[in-house]
Formats: C-alpha cells, sequence, structure tokens
C-alpha cells in the first residue's frame, strides 16, 4: 500500500533554506514509480526475503495496492529448483534497493528500444558525459605509431 499523490518536503515550518530553485515543498514529484517504493517497504519490512517482482492490484481514492511476490532464499524447494536457485546468492541480496526488479529498472530507463536511449552506456550521467565531451585523438595512439617509424 502507497499513498498516491504528489510528495512533500519534510522540513520545518516549511522553511527549506536555499537558492528559489530548491525551495519548493509541496509540488514535489518522486523520480520513481509507486510501485519501486512499495517493494523498497515490503524489502524493509522482510528482511530475510528476497523481492523478486510486483504488480499492480487494485487503486481507490488514497491508496494504491501492489503485490510483491517475496522468496524465502533459505527454503529447500527454493534452493533444489534450478530456474530460481539464482536468487539464493548473496549478491541479490535487496534487489529492491538497488533497482534491480522490473519496476525498478523502468525507472532508470533500462531497456531495449528507441524509448530507452537515454541511458545506453550505464547511466544517464555517463550517456551525457559521453556525449558532451570533446576529445581529440591525435595523441592517442601515436606513441606506438611514431615509435615503429623512427626504428
Amino acid at each position: 500500500t502507497v499513498k498516491r499523490g504528489g510528495w512533500k518536503r519534510p522540513v520545518a515550518k516549511g522553511s527549506c533554506y536555499g537558492k528559489p530553485k530548491s525551495a519548493g515543498v509541496k509540488s514535489l514529484k518522486i523520480q520513481r514509480s509507486i510501485q519501486s517504493v512499495a517493494e523498497e517497504r515490503v524489502g524493509w519490512a522482510c528482511g530475510g526475503l528476497r523481492v523478486l517482482n510486483s504488480y499492480w492490484v487494485v487503486a481507490d481514492a488514497v491508496f494504491k495496492y501492489y503485490e510483491v511476490i517475496c522468496v524465502d532464499p533459505a527454503h529447500k524447494s527454493i534452493r533444489r529448483n534450478p530456474r530460481i536457485i539464482w536468487i539464493v546468492g548473496a549478491v541479490h541480496k535487496h534487489r529492491e534497493l538497488r533497482a534491480l526488479t522490473s519496476a525498478g529498472k523502468k525507472n532508470r530507463g533500462l531497456g531495449k528500444g528507441h524509448k530507452y536511449t537515454k541511458v545506453i552506456g550505464s547511466s544517464r550521467r555517463a550517456n551525457w558525459k559521453r556525449r558532451n565531451t570533446f576529445s581529440l585523438k591525435r595523441y592517442r595512439l601515436g606513441g606506438i605509431f611514431m615509435s615503429s617509424l623512427y626504428l
């Protein structure tokens, strides 16, 4: 269960102290989806389980409801099943906090196709940096080439 709507900045008396750009209190929009927030809350509440995925169930005027699929890595039926044993590894602890679930990957912009070109290069920042860095390749391979000329 996640409350619908925008987010309010948790500041005392509505004062943010700083530049006017960051002075907003009420009209804030979270950069992630509400579904990923629901997965994160379940992950905190059930620390021993691994969050596999989630799906939307229903919504009313105040809340949105999601069902989150969790897996117990210590259960024998999980450890004996070759299709799901990958989630037992320690590297998959708290996948939901690192945006490795389906909802989290969608928020990060990972995927295939023309809609997912903003994160080619692993992240938005790496993508922007690569496209906005001006590099002259005059002296990159010159050392090897020049040394062979003078031999």
